[in-house]
């Protein structure tokens, strides 16, 4: 609703008295209640808006329910007896539900009568605990219990974030372990299968192993090592070194031809390889004996 009808009805409001119409506008932010010259206060509390009432008989009591700021400012006695001028600010509004009762005890005036009083007492108890400089340096301050409620708050959640990280990195240690043990597995198996179709695999493995040993012992040190070439590994040029189709001998052989020229071919190629070897060792400063 405009201005305009805001204005045409507080008129008609006005001078419908002689017609024996009442009508009372309840602004917003307000509430109202009715004083009855018989019955006195009622217990009815009206809200905004547009309300009747009986004219002469009935009347309204109009109350402010917004917060409005209360200023207290007068000089106090500090803890080392020294004036100190300080403010208070205080927002105050009266309980919407409880009208009727502030009214007969207070009237309309209530924060004239109530608010003084109760800023001079608190203004009084507080500056008296405090110095001169405690009031300038110490404008904030927190009880004790909600101190160590806030830092237990933290703790806890502290402690939480921690278990967390726990229990992600034992997920992904448990996870490593299945990795490197699935691929343990596969390799052991891959192993054993290089080792059952080829026999020459098991000999290339001795070879690097001893291509290991030697270079451990030549580094390090200059002096001379004498070991035994079984200690080394190196003595693939006998012939019960290198004949493993003796070690593992296949059912399946069929001739006695077979196995003779299969025997031929691995001495020769002991040999090479001793030849080999022997060309390493006098490199690396080893004799083997």
């Amino acid at each position: 609703m405009g201005d305009p009808a805001q204005d045409l009805l507080k008129k008609v409001m006005k001078n419908s008295k002689g017609a024996g119409i009442g009508l009372e506008w309840c602004r917003c932010g307000h509430r109202a209640i009715m004083f009855n010259r018989i019955g006195g206060v009622g217990d009815e509390i009206y809200r905004e808006g547009l309300h009747f009432r009986m004219p002469w008989f009935q009347y309204p009591i109009v109350y402010d329910i917004r917060a409005r700021p209360t200023r207290s400012s007068r000089p106090r006695v500090a803890k080392i007896c020294r004036w100190v001028n300080i403010g208070l600010r205080v927002l105050s509004r009266p309980d919407p539900n409880k009208l009727q009762k502030i009214y007969r005890t207070l009237g309309l005036n209530w924060e004239e009568r109530v608010l003084p009083s109760i800023c001079n007492e608190v203004l009084k108890g507080v500056v008296a605990k405090f110095n001169a400089s405690q009031l300038i340096t110490q404008q904030l301050a927190f009880s004790p219990q909600y101190s160590a409620a806030v830092e237990a708050k933290q703790v806890a959640a502290q402690e939480a974030q921690r278990a967390t990280f726990y229990v992600e990195k034992a997920i992904q240690q448990r996870q490593e372990k299945i990795v490197q043990a699935e691929g343990e597995a596969q390799a052991a198996k891959l192993l054993g299968e290089s080792m059952k179709s080829d026999p020459g695999f098991l000999k290339l493995r001795k070879i690097r192993a001893a291509q290991k040993i030697a270079k451990v012992m030549s580094s390090g040190s200059s002096n001379r090592v004498f070991l035994p070439s079984d200690g080394l590994m190196l003595n693939i040029a006998d012939t019960d070194y290198l004949d493993i189709w003796t070690v593992r001998r296949p059912k399946d052989v069929a001739s006695k031809e077979s196995i003779r020229q299969f025997s031929f071919q691995q001495n020769i190629f002991g040999r090479i390889l001793g030849k080999f070897f022997v060309v390493c060792c006098s490199a690396l400063n080893l004799k083997c004996f």
